[in-house]
């Protein structure tokens, strides 16, 4: 059997190759090299070249991939891709090949995955480490050349290793999970992982959370991501030691405890995510003339709202329609500020409150109406769920047309009142992404737990 033991340098972000050293090993000794510094077209970052000394200057007459591409295709085909950490490599590869209209496909083995199989009870298996422990002379780290030599060596060893044939065959298996799964995760952890709705978390080497996902199958949605060449795929798995989960019955409360859980840790790979969400109220109060306003405002300054929204355009369109709706004055709507008396664009049948042709006591009637009204509008609502397990519920409670949170309860539990949900409920924060995913479920038919 032929194998390609590989090393690629790149610039970091983008992931554009600076260097890539080839060694063709017929499983006795080394009969072919490639090695060459490739012009990544893109400018190297001072880090980077602190790391590998590999600057700007270095590449600026070295040839760009598409000239080398050619050397690479031959001195790889019919043989096995071999890397530490082998889907960084193989995936810089296939990126510029991809970048020149080639498919690049080659059947591919980790060093790092072999050896945890192979060479166990080191504390760690990055290439410098391992090599130190085991006494290989590592020439030129983070050079290509230097690297890919010292993983030969490396990989030597490993195939003298009892049980080589049985272990190096299963990771050649197409099918086999195992050759996925990224390097530093231990393979007892993924297969912990449920075949059920819930989220699951991608930790750090540190224990952080950097993702958060939801899943109708947690064990096939965390496979998917190990299959991926997106960058930031490929950048997540790298980084990953563990993968943890909290289950949740149903995909509605699964997509609940991720937007939940992505607010509260801020997850670097969910970006989109991060926006602190501002909410705000419509609130009344009445003035030293006796009259009452109806008044905006943030959220958190609001004790007693009358209505919630997150969305400041949302809540102003509202308050326009409320003050259209019951003849209101859009100074005392504060519509208009520091104004004797309205003049707004759209709405003009305001009764004369501002201009003194209305009492206060006619005004305020229609005020404390549109209140009411509002009051009335809001919707109690404790929607259904599929429990985490078989004898088992679910609930998501809105109240007040207020998101309060989520819970579970035993089959075998009486719930009569609505209170009694409180005994069970695991609190949330509303805001406008949850508004947006609850509003999708509430189109649909409703299977309703408890309602007012």
């Amino acid at each position: 059997m032929m194998y390609t033991i590989i090393d690629v340098e790149t610039t970091g972000r983008g992931n554009r190759m600076t260097e890539i050293s080839i060694f063709k090993y017929d499983g006795d000794e080394v009969i072919d090299e490639f090695t060459t510094l490739v012009n990544p077209e893109s400018p190297i970052p001072g880090h980077i070249t602190a790391l590998t000394g590999i600057d700007n200057q270095l590449v600026a007459d070295a040839p760009v991939f598409a000239d080398v591409a050619q050397d690479i295709l031959n001195i790889t085909e019919d043989a096995i891709f071999v890397a530490h950490n082998v889907n960084f490599d193989y995936n810089v590869i296939g990126g510029e090949f991809k970048r020149i209209g080639i498919d690049f496909k080659r059947k591919k083995l980790c060093t790092v995955r072999l050896s945890r199989h192979l060479l166990l009870g080191h504390r760690s298996y990055s290439l410098g480490k391992l090599c130190k422990d085991l006494k290989i002379d590592l020439v030129g780290r983070h050079r290509a050349r230097g690297d890919a030599e010292a993983t030969v060596i490396l990989f030597e060893l490993l195939l003298k290793q009892p049980k080589a044939t049985e272990v190096f065959s299963d990771f050649l298996n197409k099918n086999s999970r195992e050759a996925t799964l990224p390097p530093n995760l231990p393979k007892a952890t993924f297969e912990a992982l449920p075949n059920t709705p819930g989220v699951y978390y991608f930790k750090d080497k540190k224990g952080a959370i950097i993702y958060v996902g939801k899943a109708k199958d947690i064990k096939k949605r965390v496979l998917s991501h190990f299959y991926s060449k997106t960058k930031k795929s490929l950048d997540m798995v790298r980084e990953t030691r563990d993968i943890d989960f909290d289950l949740s019955g149903s995909e509605l409360i699964a997509l609940l405890m991720e937007d939940a859980a992505i607010k509260h840790n801020f997850p670097i790979y969910n970006k989109v995510s991060k926006r602190t969400i501002q909410s705000y109220s419509i609130f009344s109060y009445e003035d030293r003339n006796g009259i009452i306003h109806l008044a905006m405002n943030k959220g958190r300054l609001v004790p007693n709202p009358i209505i919630t929204f997150f969305n400041i355009r949302d809540v102003r369109l509202y308050m326009e329609d409320i003050c259209s709706t019951y003849n209101l004055c859009p100074k005392y709507c504060h519509l208009q500020e520091v104004v004797w008396e309205c003049s707004h664009y759209n709405i003009t049948d305001c009764k004369g409150i501002c201009r003194n042709e209305e009492t206060s006591d006619h005004y305020n009637e229609r005020v404390l109406k549109a209140i009411q009204d509002i009051s009335e509008d809001k919707k109690d609502i404790v929607l259904k769920e599929k429990g985490r397990i078989s004898n088992e519920e679910a609930f998501i409670w809105i109240k007040d047309n207020v998101y309060l949170g989520y819970g579970f309860i035993d089959k075998q539990e009486q719930v009569n009142h609505q209170e009694e949900l409180n005994n069970y409920l695991i609190p949330q924060k509303d805001n406008i992404d949850i508004q947006k995913i609850l509003r999708t479920r509430l189109l649909k038919e409703k299977s309703l737990l408890v309602t007012n």
